[in-house]
């Protein structure tokens, strides 16, 4: 429009979002029940069929396209802008890199950005652009918005438990936030993990997800949930077909409690009456200062553990003089308990002798608790061709070096890349006599990526 000379122009968030990030693709996906083709869900979902409560919501897909094959797994987040601190293109660029190009393959990341500030929003979106141009383009990150026209009223609300009405507001809209993320990634995969946008995982994690799933399957028990952190609503683990009915869950019942509180309730509802809660934990909060006012948050998940390799079966022996319960084989198998020995002498060992010959690709050994029963002095070696000792013992005919401890730790890693051939055996020994006791806290591996666990469909 032209006045006085002059051309006014009206600015829009969509217009912003053209001009500063052209390539950004801009998708209006109305969402009624009548699953337009723009949904990707099965024809035969129940939810097709109608009758249900519907949950109406437009939403505004800024960055990436859904793929037109399902995932095994749809990972979910909601961001807002934070007073203090950002953690989601951290968090992202966590859970892509502790995955392999497989696991990366089998995945999509879906992202509601769910604040109303659109400086914000710009920016963000252009951040995520520039560091993850690749997952964007192979359809394992997905950025979305909605408006706030969509929303119910958050605010004046009842203060259940007597909070803050600004707490009261902040937990209101976070419950809605979720319900229109879950409601979108619905069939997006097999099934569907939500996270915070502050959080770290373990390596390999899906993997290890896929293993839960098996196990649990076999069990021939009713689930509804599965849990992989203990802490609020971050490593919860859904199928599919549950998605509807846990997105209008949270949605009618969205300013009553708290997110973690309500899903308690459903996974109730679905006749699952106690948590299955998996550790060590895959995912560890790393935020310090918390979406709400800012306020510093401490809040960690003792169960976590970094470098949760899927170990293979193993059995581990060794001549230490072990100390009670505190078994060599306790160091192998995931958990929090450990193998602690009496002073060891030059030349003993802990030895783990894999079922199948393994190629490692990575291994990592921790000793000692609270700085104190390092190991001073060791080395870690890999072998070959296993051998009865005579002992009741299982060992390898020949061992060779792969590195030596530093301060109680051993860590390695692209180990193939020198030892390509499968090993046997992995030997922690001891190369200096100490008058301390040695503790073994974890010995973790990687190995290269194996089939999918049968049971499991990609």
């Amino acid at each position: 429009m032209q006045a006085g000379g002059r051309f006014i122009v009206h600015v829009t968030e969509e217009l912003i979002l053209r001009l500063v990030i052209p390539q950004c693709v801009l998708l209006f996906i109305t969402n009624d029940l009548s699953w337009e083709t723009d949904r990707l869900v099965k024809k035969d979902s129940w939810v097709e069929q109608g009758g249900y409560l519907p949950l109406n919501v437009s939403y505004r897909l800024l960055a990436g396209a859904p793929s037109p094959q399902q995932r095994f797994l749809c990972i979910g987040l909601s961001s807002v802008k934070r007073q203090r601190g950002s953690y989601l293109v951290t968090t992202l660029q966590s859970l892509f890199s502790q995955s392999s190009p497989a696991e990366r393959s089998s995945m999509v990341v879906v992202v509601l950005l769910a604040d109303f500030d659109v400086d914000w929003r710009v920016a963000t979106v252009k951040e995520i652009q520039t560091t993850f141009p690749s997952e964007l383009e192979q359809g394992q990150l997905l950025v979305l918005h909605v408006t706030k026209e969509w929303y119910p009223n958050t605010t004046d609300l009842k203060r259940n438990y007597n909070d803050e009405p600004d707490r009261v507001t902040f937990r209101s809209k976070q419950n809605v936030d979720y319900s229109f993320l879950i409601h979108y990634s619905t069939s997006l995969g097999q099934y569907y993990l939500q996270l915070e946008d502050d959080v770290l995982a373990s390596k390999n994690f899906l993997t290890a997800i896929k293993k839960h799933i098996v196990e649990q399957d076999a069990k021939k028990e009713t689930w509804a949930m599965l849990e992989f952190s203990v802490l609020g609503y971050i490593g919860k683990l859904y199928k599919s077909e549950h998605l509807p009915l846990l997105a209008r869950f949270l949605f009618l019942f969205y300013q009553e409690m708290p997110c973690d509180w309500l899903m308690s309730h459903f996974r109730e509802l679905l006749t699952q009456k106690q948590p299955i809660v998996f550790k060590p934990s895959l995912f560890q909060h790393m935020g310090t200062f918390s979406s709400f006012r800012g306020l510093y948050n401490k809040l960690k998940d003792k169960y976590f553990d970094e470098y949760l390799y899927t170990n293979p079966e193993a059995e581990v022996f060794s001549d230490m003089s072990i100390y009670q319960k505190y078994l060599p084989q306790n160091a192998w198998d995931p958990g929090e308990d450990f193998f602690w020995g009496r002073a060891p002498e030059e030349g003993n060992y802990l030895t783990v002798v894999f079922t199948e010959p393994t190629v490692i690709s990575g291994i990592l050994v921790e000793t000692g608790s609270d700085g104190k029963d390092l190991l001073e002095s060791g080395e870690v070696q890999l072998g070959h061709s296993v051998a009865d000792t005579g002992k009741d013992e299982k060992s390898c005919q020949e061992f060779q070096s792969v590195g030596t401890f530093t301060k109680g730790r051993f860590a390695i890693t692209e180990l193939d890349k020198n030892y390509s051939s499968a090993s046997s055996c992995l030997r922690i020994l001891v190369t200096a006599k100490q008058s301390n006791w040695v503790v073994i806290r974890k010995i973790r591996i990687t190995t290269e990526p194996s089939a999918t666990p049968a049971g499991i469909k990609e």
